[in-house]
């Protein structure tokens, strides 16, 4: 938990949205309103083809909302990869998918009855019957755990 709301480790993926269940619950939808920003404002933050904003982006505004002197009841998560880390993570695989036939590389970090558990989820953009990104996007989040000395078990 601490990986995850006090340091950079999950900055660089995207927050599709984030649910934290505390005195109230706040849902924060992550996808970009591209209204508030002016283009000069995306370019310079980099984020342009972004859906959603970058974690590091919101991380204070949800460590605003969990922190105190209570656990939260529950929380949860959804990170995925921006397309450029989607693309050079499908290359770094040697996978046969592209860009073209993946909608996202995504982790979902839940936290319920005092456990955290991790997911990973591979979303297509139309039906595979290769299923081996799956395993590779769950290989890679281990070693990505193991890298930022994040201790976990596999279920």
């Amino acid at each position: 938990m601490n990986a995850l709301l006090r340091t950079e480790v999950f900055d660089h993926f995207l927050l599709q949205e984030a649910t934290i269940a505390a005195a109230a619950t706040y849902h924060i939808d992550g996808r970009m309103s591209r209204e508030y920003y002016t283009q000069e404002e995306i370019d310079e933050l980099g984020i342009a083809g972004y859906p959603c904003l970058p974690y590091g982006m919101l991380r204070n505004t949800c460590f605003d909302l969990i922190k105190g002197k209570k656990t939260p009841s529950a929380f949860n998560f959804v990170l995925m990869l921006s397309p450029d880390n989607l693309a050079k993570t499908l290359a770094s695989l040697g996978s046969a998918f592209t860009i073209h036939d993946i909608g996202a590389l995504f982790i979902n970090l839940r936290f319920a009855d005092g456990i955290m558990m991790l997911t990973t989820g591979v979303s297509y953009k139309t039906f595979q019957l290769d299923k081996s990104l799956d395993g590779q996007w769950d290989r890679l989040i281990q070693k990505f755990l193991d890298k930022h000395e994040i201790a976990f078990e596999i279920l």
